[in-house]
């Protein structure tokens, strides 16, 4: 294990979209960053100084590949659980979902975060870092067809919500990003002109204020931290 004085994060489904935006910031301002994806063919040269570790947070043998890279660095001070499934496109009703995809939707949204959560509690704790878990608005709002994805995310919003009652030297937060102009918007309404949702980046400046203010853990939005900014 080799100790370090800068703070260091992990930040799954780095990919693309807000996980690979939200990295590349912290890594401009000097964060040892750690990134998983499981398509990783560009994500060396778009993140330069990131540690890559490809692979899917739902199997057990990739997060202890994970779990070995943060070890290496001797802390962890930010866990963001970002990675997500969105199920089936088009989004079905309900009657409709096959039990396999809910259950894929669950794993990677719910399940893996908590497996995560477990593993880097002892850093976590160690440094008194922050648990940013990426939510969506899908989570407290009725959509039809938004049925497996809005269940996993309300599942971890309560998750998140139950962590920071049992670990008050953590910052737990649940983020509704807001809609974006991302590949998995864009699966959700296939065929449609997303153009008008803004870009990643412009949701960064507000999860880098929230990281760095860090105020009671909770759900929050990011709209309305963009809001709160001097």
């Amino acid at each position: 294990m080799t100790s370090t004085s800068q703070p260091t994060a992990l930040v799954t489904g780095a990919g693309r979209g807000l996980g690979r935006a939200l990295a590349g910031a912290l890594l401009a301002s000097g964060w040892h960053v750690v990134v998983d994806a499981r398509r990783t063919a560009h994500l060396a040269a778009g993140l330069p100084g990131a540690l890559v570790v490809p692979g899917d947070v739902t199997d057990p043998a990739h997060r202890d590949a994970l779990a070995a890279a943060v070890d290496g660095l001797g802390r962890l001070d930010l866990l963001v659980n970002n990675a997500s499934d969105l199920g089936p496109s088009p989004l079905p009703p309900l009657a409709d979902v096959p039990l396999a995809a809910a259950r894929r939707v669950l794993e990677t949204n719910v399940l893996a975060p908590l497996a995560l959560i477990q593993r880097f509690l002892p850093l976590l704790r160690a440094h008194g870092g922050i648990v940013l878990n990426v939510s969506s608005d899908a989570a407290v709002e009725a959509y039809a067809g938004w049925g497996a994805y809005g269940s996993s995310k309300a599942a971890l919003d309560q998750l998140s919500a139950v962590l920071a009652a049992e670990e008050p030297g953590l910052a737990v937060y649940a983020v509704d990003p807001g809609d974006m102009r991302t590949e998995m918007h864009q699966a959700a309404f296939p065929g449609e002109d997303i153009s008008d949702r803004p870009e990643p980046e412009t949701v960064v400046p507000a999860l880098l204020r929230l990281i760095a203010t860090r105020p009671p853990s909770g759900r929050v939005r990011a709209a309305d931290l963009a809001g709160t900014a001097a």
